[in-house]
Order: C-alpha cells, then structure tokens, then sequence
C-alpha cells in the first residue's frame, strides 16, 4: 500500500488504507483544524524530532472500555488513601512539558517535539485537549493529557515524579468520564501499563465504528472540572 503524502489543505486519506504498521501519511501541519480532522477520522501524528510529520491509524487499537477499568488491589489502596490531590486542566502546558521531558525506557529522545507541544496547547486553549493532574504537596507530581471527540478521549501521553501519581490521576479521570457518558478511551499502540487497566486490542474496523458513535454525541468541550459531588477515591470505595 503506498504512503500518502499529506497536501497543504486539512484532508485525509481513508484510514482503512494505512500499511501494515499503521501509518497512513507523511507531511502536512499540525494546525489545530487538521488536528481535530485527524482525530475524527481515527488518526493520530506520531514523529520525532527531524523527522517529517507522520500519521498513523493502527490495526489493531489499543482501547479501554471505562466500563471495564481495572484497579488492581495495590493501587485501589493508594487512591483511598487521597495521598494526591488531583485536578483538570489546571497545568495543561506544564503537563505536556513534564511528558515531554520524561525518559522512557527503549525511547532516545521524545516523540513530543516542540511543535508538537505548541500544537496540544493551542487545543487545550480551544477547549478540545485536556490535562489531568496529580499534585503533592502542591507539586504537580503527575498527569497525562489527551483529546476529546465528542464522548471519545484519546489520551497522548502521561508522566509520575512519584510512584503512582500519573496511575491515581487516570483512575480519577476514567470514573469522571463514565460519569459524562463517555464510551471509549483510545490507548492508541499496546503498553503493558495500560494493559494492567484494562485496555484491550479491537480491529481498526471496530474501533471507526465506534468512534463514528462518539463523535456524533455531546461530550464535554471547553475546560474541564471534576463534578462537584465527585470524588475519584469515593467510587472504589
């Protein structure tokens, strides 16, 4: 299958036509309305730094189901003990900042070039990305940041300066989603981490199925805020 090269103007091929390893196309920009574009389509960018801008649509994907959320025992234990304040899109930049500085195992460098990170913002600022936050002491220690489509949320990436920040500050978002209706949470590629919640491989010709159910319902734009009768440590009690 050829590898499309992406024109000046916000379109797509079918995603259905990606290779094998998912990717889809080469080129393009990052502005915020190709973005969105993307995601409505079941596509994602996914680069490094030097590298020309490259769009993915996996098959298979890796989701999570909210309804299916796993805590295992451990970490049910943590999020009772309300050891970390946890908030939305208070920190989105600094969040994405924090992901971007992380270093991963396996992984030279980050996939979360500058441009990248610019583009997320200018997002969040039109109300389509969203952060969550882990705060200790104050401190943001922890979150991860992802996308909305309607009652689709697309997470991108997530970081913990103390054990089990990131993990309590998912936990808190999952069961908030599940609150607002939301049906699926896109992984995106297999992690073994997000394996251990729950995530689970469905054929990308589920996964369009699915999203085209979600993007066609009301999910929640502009800033996000905890319901204020919620507590993420009260739901698992």
């Amino acid at each position: 299958m050829p590898v499309y090269r992406i024109p000046s103007q916000h379109v797509f091929p079918d995603p259905t036509s990606a290779q094998p390893d998912g990717l889809l196309g080469v080129g393009g920009d990052l502005h915020p309305r190709r973005l969105m574009l993307a995601y409505n389509n079941g596509i994602f960018p996914w680069y490094n730094e030097g590298q020309p801008i490259l769009w993915f649509s996996p098959d298979p994907r890796f989701v999570i189901f909210p309804d299916a959320l796993v805590i295992n025992r451990s970490l049910r234990k943590v999020v009772r003990k309300r050891k970390f304040e946890i908030r939305l899109d208070t920190q989105f930049a600094a969040v994405v900042q924090a992901c971007r500085q992380m270093s991963r195992p396996r992984q030279k460098g980050s996939w979360i070039t500058e441009e990248m990170a610019e583009a997320y913002t200018k997002l969040h600022e039109e109300g389509h990305a969203h952060s969550v936050e882990a705060f200790l002491d104050g401190e943001l220690v922890g979150g991860l940041y992802g996308v909305g489509v309607g009652t689709l949320f697309s997470g991108e990436s997530m970081f913990a300066h103390v054990s089990d920040a990131s993990k309590v500050a998912f936990v808190w978002l999952v069961e908030q989603l599940k609150r607002w209706g939301y049906r699926l949470i896109d992984c995106q590629v297999p992690t073994d981490h997000l394996g251990r919640f729950g995530a689970v491989e469905i054929s990308r010709q589920r996964y369009l199925e699915q999203l085209s159910i979600c993007r066609t319902a009301q999910g929640r734009e502009g800033t996000w805020t905890f319901d204020s009768d919620f507590s993420g440590a009260s739901v698992i009690e």
